[in-house]
């Protein structure tokens, strides 16, 4: 039996799946674990939607800007933020809610959703299960709102794919831990060598795995972090509620 730690450790993106259903049970047991998850001042601002139409994951598929593991994996899961459902609750006690306004707000269900969505993955990995999560659901974000009917003061965070895997994916290799963790204070000193050393680790770990076009970390993440952002997530933010103009 795997403890925790194992399974945290050997993290694993499936991008590969059999042609078989998740049980019910199974599936239940994986929601109510993360359903479970703690939320900032116990708002649970988060809300899942399970997919296992295959139509709608092919649609899905598409919005993400093309991956066909989503339309493969016979169940995805959209984590949203929902400021309706506790909007519901201020009204109730007879209050106007304003967090949808903040900032800190806006990092306050992304943090939670996080929280969710490792929830998710850790079940699913106890189960047996595949994962690989999907970020890009937010490259079209109001296709997302629109094809799962999502209220108004909600948002698409990001998804996760889930099934049984197909084949069993090498893990990828991280940078050194001195880059990730730093005690007592932020050093920065190691971080030049870490990168170096690891653009020539992850090009080896592409060559194994007959990635003759994978790039170095820092050519990778350059072609990502260094070019503008054409999504157009903070224009559905304000459409959906979400105007950040306060830092509260």
């Amino acid at each position: 039996m795997h403890t925790t730690l194992d399974i945290l450790k050997s993290h694993r993106s499936v991008r590969a799946y059999r042609d078989r259903p998740v049980p019910e049970d199974t599936l239940d047991a994986i929601l109510e674990a993360a359903w479970r998850a703690p939320s900032s001042f116990n708002a649970q601002e988060i809300s899942v939607v399970v997919v296992r139409d295959p139509e709608r994951r092919t649609r899905i598929s598409q919005i993400a800007g093309n991956q066909p593991w989503i339309a493969q994996a016979p169940v995805f899961i959209a984590v949203v933020i929902d400021y309706h459902k506790t909007g519901l609750g201020v009204v109730k006690a007879g209050r106007e809610q304003q967090i949808q306004g903040s900032v800190d707000g806006l990092l306050m269900g992304a943090i939670d959703a996080g929280i969710v969505l490792e929830a998710l993955m850790v079940a699913a990995h106890a189960e047996g299960l595949g994962i690989v999560p999907i970020g890009g659901i937010r490259r079209d974000p109001q296709a997302m709102i629109d094809l799962l009917g999502l209220p108004r003061l909600t948002f698409p965070v990001v998804g996760l794919c889930m099934g049984y895997p197909a084949q069993e994916p090498i893990q990828k290799p991280r940078m050194e831990i001195s880059a990730f963790r730093h005690d007592e204070v932020y050093d920065a000193s190691a971080l030049p060598s870490a990168i170096d050393a690891y653009d020539i680790e992850i090009v080896e770990h592409w060559r194994r795995t007959d990635r003759s076009n994978g790039l170095a970390w820092s050519e990778a993440i350059a072609n990502y972090l260094g070019v503008p952002d054409t999504r157009p997530v903070a224009e559905v933010l304000r459409q959906q509620g979400f105007d950040v103009t306060w830092d509260g």
